[in-house]
């Protein structure tokens, strides 16, 4: 099937460039169809109905390179209203597809579909697609996997094989009955059942041995492992017992070559990571993860999902009966190891070759603090699950985002009046010791509104994320749609305007579209608003998202045609 996909894109470019020469805009666009539909699937020794694209979990792999287009025909054959998402592409000029329900389209309703026009521009390497309204993308979700433009080559050797592997969670339960529930209840969601590597268990859980995934490798190869957190509600470590891996990308752009013994990925990151099979041929190595959780008194999941590599000698298995000892389990750092978290982090740098250069912005014209915090809401006579009876809520600069009734880049294209205030604020408007170990209840409760920030096209933007203490400190992917980023510097503690600035790296950061703030930490990002259109931010742990951890930019046209938003699509969903 990858091949053939393959072959269709070469042969349409080739047709492009015999018919066009090259000049012209070729909208031969290679086309995809995505249904979504309800199938059965059995985990854990029983079986539901779940979410699935094409009746595929987890779903397709998208096949492209660097600058295609195209159009995935999305249709929704399910009981509830969809979005899709394709997470890390910058969508230049064109939201319309971008895919968060009520931010730049209203939900695709059962029975309906709607063709998402998918602009790839300079991503490089891995990344994926997943559904964007409630908890649906436990189970919609995908690999997208974006070669060098045809004529050109990765920056190291061409590996013997390219595998997807997807981190992910299964519940035992509906997955619209977990997020209904602790929406109900206004606590934590419920734990998930199982962690999951390409949709299975592994070895450790009941009824999985069968399933487990099985990579297949040959002595002396290298793999390069395609590596996703589809995750829900974690962070996850990642290792393969025996063997040493190599980080060489993240995010759709590269990266220096970096040698580790585990990983961490976060919910939304995607890695680029060779693996050289150079272990003894007559044994079974467990690959595994297990979740990384720095939040005091929270409940997470504390199992481990595993796979296997599997050693083959020309095509033949080695050990057809029982090796000659049993699976290796790799070594992972503890659940709550926050120093393994941040320094496997923070050795991440971009690769900053001549073909693939770091231009970060020095000059900035635009300076945010953004806190991102978990809050809590009163509930009448203590009545909910929350600490103290409260509701559970998040907030970015104290403001808890509630969704309109209609999507907000609808009413910022046809000026409608009412949907959104422009009134973001720059830095938090309360200030307080935000990383204190004890801080006064009354700075728990945020407001609730749908305010944006509007962005003047090519202004030069540094972003400070700060973590805050509130309720429970713990880490927020903070993930940006149609952009990637500079991540400039980190640290612990509060910011300091004065002092932190001074370490910023400016010559080689990583490039990526979703950054972990740590624990009771700061993060502090770089982007050139060179894409306008309405784009959402927000963290990808999914309980702090429906709490409201998500605002909006707003980046305006330039002057010239290319600066300016493209018009909509004919198809776009109704509310």
């Amino acid at each position: 099937m990858q091949m053939q996909s393959m072959m269709k894109v070469l042969i349409l470019q080739i047709l492009c460039l015999v018919f066009f020469d090259g000049g012209l805009h070729c909208q031969a666009w290679a086309r995809h169809t995505f249904v979504v539909k309800e199938a059965p699937y059995t985990r854990l020794c029983s079986t539901k109905n779940i979410l699935t694209v094409n009746g595929q979990f987890p779903g397709p792999t998208l096949h492209v390179h660097k600058g295609d287009t195209i159009i995935v025909d999305v249709y929704n054959k399910g009981r509830y209203n969809i979005t899709i998402h394709w997470h890390g592409v910058k969508q230049p000029r064109y939201p319309w597809s971008d895919g968060p329900e009520y931010i730049t389209q209203c939900p695709i309703q059962p029975g309906e579909k709607f063709s998402q026009k998918v602009i790839f521009s300079m991503e490089e390497g891995t990344l994926w697609w997943h559904a964007h309204s409630d908890w649906s993308r436990a189970t919609v979700h995908g690999a997208i996997i974006v070669y060098p433009r045809i004529g050109t080559s990765y920056p190291f050797p061409k590996p013997h094989a390219e595998v997807p592997i997807i981190l992910g969670e299964w519940w035992k339960a509906d997955i619209g009955e977990v997020e209904n529930e602790f929406l109900r209840t206004g606590g934590d969601p419920n734990v998930s059942d199982a962690l999951t590597i390409n949709g299975q268990p592994g070895d450790l859980y009941p009824c999985s041995k069968s399933g487990t995934f099985k990579l297949m490798v040959n002595y002396g190869k290298t793999y390069l492992l395609r590596m996703i957190n589809a995750g829900m509600t974690d962070i996850f470590f990642f290792a393969i017992a025996k063997h040493q891996l190599t980080v060489v990308g993240t995010d759709g752009t590269y990266t220096k070559p970096l040698k580790s013994d585990y990983i961490t990925i976060s919910p939304g990151q995607s890695m680029d990571v060779l693996l050289e099979a150079n272990q003894p041929h007559d044994h079974y190595y467990y690959m595994a993860a297990r979740v990384y959780s720095s939040t005091a008194g929270v409940a997470y999941d504390n199992t481990s999902t595993t796979a296997i590599v599997h050693y083959i000698n020309n095509g033949n298995y080695t050990n057809t009966t029982t090796p000659s000892s049993p699976p290796s389990l790799p070594h992972l750092p503890y659940y709550n190891d926050t120093n393994a978290s941040v320094s496997f982090t923070g050795s991440l740098r971009s690769l900053a070759s001549q073909d693939h250069p770091s231009n970060v912005p020095l000059n900035i014209s635009t300076k945010l603090i953004f806190t991102v915090s978990v809050n809590t809401f009163p509930c009448p006579n203590n009545s909910c699950a929350g600490p103290n009876g409260t509701r559970l809520s998040a907030s970015v600069n104290n403001i808890s985002f509630s969704n309109p009734s209609i999507d907000i880049l609808e009413a910022y294209y046809n000026h409608i009046n009412g949907v959104y205030v422009d009134q973001f604020p720059d830095v938090p408007p309360l200030i307080f010791n935000f990383t204190a170990d004890y801080l006064p209840l009354e700075l728990e409760t945020p407001q609730k509104g749908r305010a944006v920030k509007v962005l003047e096209y090519n202004s030069t933007v540094e972003l400070v994320f700060q973590g805050t203490n509130l309720v429970a400190g713990t880490d927020h992917p903070m993930h940006l749609h149609g952009y990637s980023f500079y991540v400039v510097g980190w640290g612990f503690g509060n910011f300091d305007k004065n002092r932190d600035p001074l370490s910023y790296n400016l010559v080689d950061p990583p490039i990526q579209n979703t950054i972990a703030v740590p624990k009771n930490g700061w993060a502090a990002i770089r982007f050139r608003a060179s894409n306008p259109g309405v784009w959402l931010m927000h963290c990808h742990l999914e309980r702090h998202l429906t709490w409201g951890m998500d605002m909006t930019f707003i980046v305006k046209d330039g002057k010239s045609p290319d600066a300016k938003m493209s018009p909509p699509p004919p198809d776009m969903p109704q509310c």
